[in-house]
């Protein structure tokens, strides 16, 4: 599993950072799924080997616009691509009428499905490789983190289980091995019953807008990778006095710590850090508050970056 960021900036875009999406790539280095779509995420793509073809769903966050303003293009583009696949989008409900009403008012025509889930009727979304589900986060407005677990990692044919069972060796085995269904003995076998994971699985947690880490306590035991935004640092917060439902790379490294993450990943981070470590405040100021608090692999996250989950459970750039 790998995560590809496409937008790491807060409310604004600069000049190197786009507003918030984050692609969460299968093992099988095709099929993917967006976390949020701000405005610019169709330009970021074109950036990437991304096809919206091979787009599985897309997850909302929150209301907010930076974090939703790029639907209806990058829809648009689906539909001009030549997408005939039928699309998940999981988001407030408060955004279906926007969604709907913005593509009508734009004589927009999808030539697929366009399916709208209100992510507050979410127990979860699932295909036959993932399932997702929602934690319930703090922010201005109702705001979730999203947790991707790897449904059946590398199946491999139950071996014992076909022996136990007296199915023979042979055509049936490879049929059952491609998960297909067979008839044996005048009974119907699901070639899915008769695989096994090779590796555990993979979970992955990516955040909305949060001012409230501990409210991940529970999904984040035995997550391989947490997603969090740390939108300001402690010292700006102390400066300014509001963090406006945001979280600071202190208390997101702090949480992280405490509850022992092994793969951290900040993004979203306010426009006032700069790139270039001679300018303050900077970027660098975010790693430095974070590493004071966390041991773990700490990673802030870049645009157009690629990140790979390795078979030892450490996150490092791909490619």
């Amino acid at each position: 599993m790998d995560l590809l960021f496409l937008g790491t900036s807060a409310g604004v875009p600069t000049k190197a950072r786009n507003v918030s999406a984050t692609a969460v790539i299968e093992a099988s280095g095709s099929h993917w799924y967006l976390v949020d779509c701000g405005e610019g995420t169709q330009h970021q793509l074109l950036h990437t080997p991304l096809s919206i073809r091979d787009l599985q769903a897309i997850f909302i966050t929150h209301v907010h616009g930076d974090h939703c303003f790029g639907l209806p293009g990058l829809l648009a583009s689906a539909g001009m691509s030549g997408r005939t696949q039928p699309l998940d989008i999981v988001l407030p409900a408060a955004l279906h009428d926007w969604v709907r009403l913005g593509l009508v008012a734009s004589d927009t025509f999808l030539p697929f499905e366009l399916r709208l889930l209100a992510v507050e009727d979410l127990v979860e979304w699932r295909n036959q490789t993932l399932q997702v589900t929602a934690v319930q986060l703090s922010h201005r407005v109702p705001s979730v983190g999203f947790v991707f677990t790897e449904l059946n990692p590398e199946p491999r044919l139950d071996i014992a289980r076909l022996e136990a069972e007296g199915i023979p060796r042979g055509p049936l085995w490879g049929e059952l091995a491609k998960g297909l269904s067979v008839q044996h003995d005048g009974q119907l076998l699901n070639g899915n019953h008769y695989l096994r994971a090779s590796r555990p699985p993979r979970r992955v947690i990516v955040c909305g807008d949060n001012d409230t880490p501990e409210l991940l306590a529970n999904a984040a035991k035995g997550a391989d990778v947490l997603v969090h935004e740390a939108t300001f640092t402690q010292a700006v917060v102390e400066r300014t006095g509001v963090t406006f439902g945001h979280s600071t790379a202190a208390a997101v490294a702090c949480f992280a710590e405490a509850v022992g993450v092994r793969n951290l990943v900040l993004t979203h981070f306010s426009a006032r850090y700069q790139s270039d470590p001679r300018r303050s405040p900077s970027i660098n100021d975010v790693r430095a508050e974070a590493l004071a608090h966390y041991s773990g692999q700490l990673i802030l996250a870049q645009d157009l970056q690629r990140y790979h989950i390795g078979r030892d459970g450490c996150l490092e750039p791909a490619g």
